[in-house]
């Protein structure tokens, strides 16, 4: 069985989308899909009930995050196959049986992630490397592509350190072997990078993350981050701090991570023109 699981927070219409191209092209092998949403003030939740009653809807009293929504879904999903998945985005004819396909024709591949096509007809950029407090230094003084990867080929089939959390399909033998696959996601991580985290705990275990382009998904982007953009700004960049804490290592980059932290928060305050505390789940 494939599992579908979605976090909404107030993106009804897209999310309805979203819904709608799930039921026009469904996988061809059994499928649930089970929808968190996070407290949506703008009826996100009736709409799912009430239009979509074959989904699972698990309507949250708070807006718990990303990564806790994504393990509500997680520990309700059923299937051997698991497909975290945003809902600023629609399946196109065959995008699920064909991811389905790669994940069956690479047997240690622990996920993948398919092209992402946006409004405009063009291939997003949505894959990097694993952020390394070196790497993030070279992108800082534009030194280097470690981390970007812009020349990437989105035409080729491949190995991808770290695609986009919008479409990725895990395998659950895969999210066994590190842990409980029911909660794969480390709730420190409230909205960004808890997928980084996710993917690269899963390459260390071997059984790292492949890109394909014989699948490809409409990606409309980042319309929940949009309604609260100061805070985003700040707890994409305090994430990507915490991420090189846990993942730093040793050596010079560990010697480096001080100045690193330093020039995000610095960053951070300059991009959203002040302070602010992110985001905060609540107790």
């Amino acid at each position: 069985m494939l599992s579908v699981l979605i976090v909404n927070w107030n993106t009804r219409d897209l999310l309805r989308a979203c819904l709608r191209s799930l039921r026009n092209y469904p996988s061809t092998e059994p499928m649930e899909t089970i929808v968190v949403d996070n407290a949506s003030s703008d009826g996100s939740a009736e709409m799912v009930r009430t239009e979509f009653p074959e989904a699972v809807l698990v309507a949250s009293p708070t807006n718990t995050g990303y990564a806790k929504g994504n393990n509500l879904a997680f520990d309700r999903a059923k299937g051997e196959r698991l497909l975290a998945l945003n809902p600023d985005t629609e399946v196109l004819p065959g995008t699920l049986d064909a991811a389905l396909r790669v994940l069956d024709a690479h047997p240690r591949i622990g996920t993948v992630a398919v092209r992402l096509v946006g409004t405009d007809g063009r291939t997003q950029r949505s894959v990097r490397g694993f952020p390394t407090v070196l790497n993030v230094l070279g992108d800082v003084l534009k030194i280097g592509d470690a981390y970007r990867l812009r020349r990437f080929d989105y035409d080729a089939e491949g190995p991808a350190s770290q695609p986009m959390g919008t479409f990725l399909l895990f395998r659950r033998e895969a999210l066994a072997s590190i842990g409980d696959p029911r909660r794969p996601f480390d709730e420190t991580f409230p909205i960004f990078f808890n997928e980084v985290d996710l993917l690269k705990r899963l390459a260390d275990a071997g059984w790292p993350a492949l890109y394909t382009p014989q699948a490809s998904l409409l990606h409309h982007g980042g319309e929940s981050t949009k309604q609260v953009r100061k805070a985003m700004i700040w707890e994409s960049h305090r994430s990507l701090v915490r991420y090189l804490k846990k993942h730093r290592g040793t050596g010079l980059g560990a010697l480096a991570l001080p100045f690193v932290a330093a020039a995000l928060n610095l960053a951070a305050f300059v991009r959203a023109r002040g302070r602010h505390e992110g985001f905060r789940p609540p107790l």
